[in-house]
């Protein structure tokens, strides 16, 4: 190896003076300590989506290989950088590092970024890895490494971009499959919408029923009141359209979107969603990005099959069979301390990124919060929390994440045991180690029901929000999905030609 990469830095050396060498000295120095991708980075948080999911996923890639190439591979496995004596003067740059020169610090960044990257966004990662390829070239370029530095390097960067999958899964596709319908009724301009938009979801000044009015015509919007129950002003302004609604319509975050998918339920009617929350969770698994799509869907009558989430709300006393009230979750719903860990997660989110912030608020949530006894169909646990999604989430065995399905007809309950020694500290360790699913606090089960008594009464939260305290709750899956509108990309012709179908 020595031989070898003493012939490429020789090589290198004897190749005649160029701006190619400027250029690979900046190029050197800009790498210095991440800079370079931290730039791109930023740039790349900027845009939502893939690009972000990328941005931080390179970042925490970064962190990870200069921690292991740097604070680890260098000590022990030191090495002589190449003698700057043997290098022409044009190429070398001032002020070497002194370091152990095995493996290329800058070649494990380089590397772990632009693969980190292409994970969320091929695309993007095949313009950077020109770049990541020219940052590590040029470490031998400017005589700093040997070549075998940096191929361990780039090595130890793109197992550590891929390892990140352990704890951050990528998912395999930007929305979840459902069933196509062609049996829903089309809204040209939403003619025949009824549509109620909450203007107190996402940014309290932004008021999304202008720009809805604008895209949608024909349609009936509804501006929200506050201090009225959603359902019942939107139930109030079906009624008064009744001879012409075709369609319910929901402008709003995951809970605004829950209130209307009950009524669309009862009234069997289908659903528009146009998200204008902070998250919209529900809507990206659908498949509804901005409001454009809501309304290319509409006016080609374009909807798949999705699965309710029903709670029964049972009296604390009486006939074990009574329900006091059903409430409809779209997403999730959990008992226990999963509501604080989930608000914690959200707050943190956006400065540390999803997984990291989600294992910064579990150790929180763990230490603060207190065992809860339930009684899951008939058998009695000590659990820290209970987490119920509609449909199963991925990935197993971990933090649930996505839905790969809409229409399962299954219900996803997950909880950590608070029965077993040191329960707190091993689910974090599991979390940590990313083998949460192969830990005894970890349970997880797939049923249509799910039957939950609590020994004290507790809190209930769907979809984020907190709804309800009471002793006993029965989680199903409705008999019968609604039909909400997702534009058929196979089918759809493009935004220059609105409302055809291919």
């Amino acid at each position: 190896m020595n031989e070898v990469d003493r012939a490429i830095s020789r090589a290198v050396s004897s190749i005649p003076p160029s701006p190619f060498d400027g250029a690979m000295k900046a190029l050197s120095t800009a790498a210095n300590h991440g800079l370079l991708w931290f730039a791109v980075a930023a740039v790349l948080g900027s845009r939502r989506g893939a690009l972000r999911k990328g941005a931080m996923r390179g970042v925490l890639a970064i962190a990870g290989s200069s921690l292991t190439a740097n604070a680890v591979l260098k000590p022990l496995l030191p090495r002589r950088r190449p003698a700057a004596a043997e290098l022409p003067a044009y190429q070398t740059i001032p002020n070497p590092p002194t370091s152990s020169s095995f493996p290329s610090g800058h070649s494990a960044s380089a590397a772990a970024f632009a693969t980190a990257v292409a994970l969320e966004s091929p695309r993007t990662g095949l313009v950077l890895a020109p770049v990541a390829a020219a940052v590590a070239y040029s470490r031998v370029h400017v005589g700093v490494h040997w070549a075998s530095d940096v191929a361990a390097g780039a090595a130890v960067g793109t197992g550590i971009a891929l390892a990140t999958q352990r704890w951050w899964p990528v998912r395999p596709s930007d929305e979840a499959r459902a069933r196509p319908l062609d049996s829903v009724p089309e809204l040209p301009k939403g003619k025949g919408l009824v549509l109620i938009s909450n203007q107190r979801s996402g940014d309290e000044n932004v008021d999304p029923a202008a720009e809805i009015e604008e895209a949608l015509p024909d349609a009936v919007v509804v501006r929200a009141e506050p201090h009225r129950d959603l359902d019942e002003q939107l139930d109030e302004a079906v009624d008064e359209h009744s001879d012409t609604v075709a369609a319910i319509g929901v402008a709003g975050g995951d809970g605004t979107v829950a209130a209307a998918a009950a009524v669309a339920g009862r009234r069997g009617l289908p659903l528009v969603v146009v998200p204008a929350g902070t998250l919209n969770h529900f809507a990206r698994d659908v498949g509804v990005y901005d409001l454009q799509e809501a309304v290319d869907a509409g006016g080609a009558g374009q909807a798949v099959a999705v699965d309710l989430g029903l709670v029964d709300v049972h009296p604390p006393k009486g006939d074990s069979t009574e329900v006091v009230r059903t409430r409809v979750f779209l997403n999730t719903a959990s008992l226990g301390s999963y509501p604080d860990l989930v608000r914690l997660r959200e707050k943190w989110q956006p400065r540390m990124g999803k997984w990291p912030a989600f294992a910064a608020a579990l150790a929180v949530v763990l230490r603060r919060s207190e065992p809860v006894r339930v009684c899951i169909d008939g058998v009695w646990h000590t659990v820290w929390f209970l987490f119920i999604g509609n449909n199963p989430y991925f990935p197993r065995g971990f933090v649930p994440a996505w839905r790969p399905s809409l229409d399962t007809g299954l219900l996803d309950a997950r909880w950590l045991r608070a029965d077993i020694r040191f329960s707190r500290v091993r689910a974090v360790v599991g979390l940590a180690l990313g083998a949460l699913g192969h830990s005894r606090v970890y349970v997880q089960r797939e049923a249509p029901t799910f039957d939950v008594e609590l020994e004290v009464p507790g809190m209930l939260a769907t979809d984020g929000e907190v709804v309800e305290e009471a002793g006993r709750y029965t989680f199903r899956v409705a008999p019968d999905p609604i039909s909400v509108y997702r534009r058929d990309e196979d089918r759809w012709t493009g935004r220059d030609r609105p409302y055809l179908r291919a």
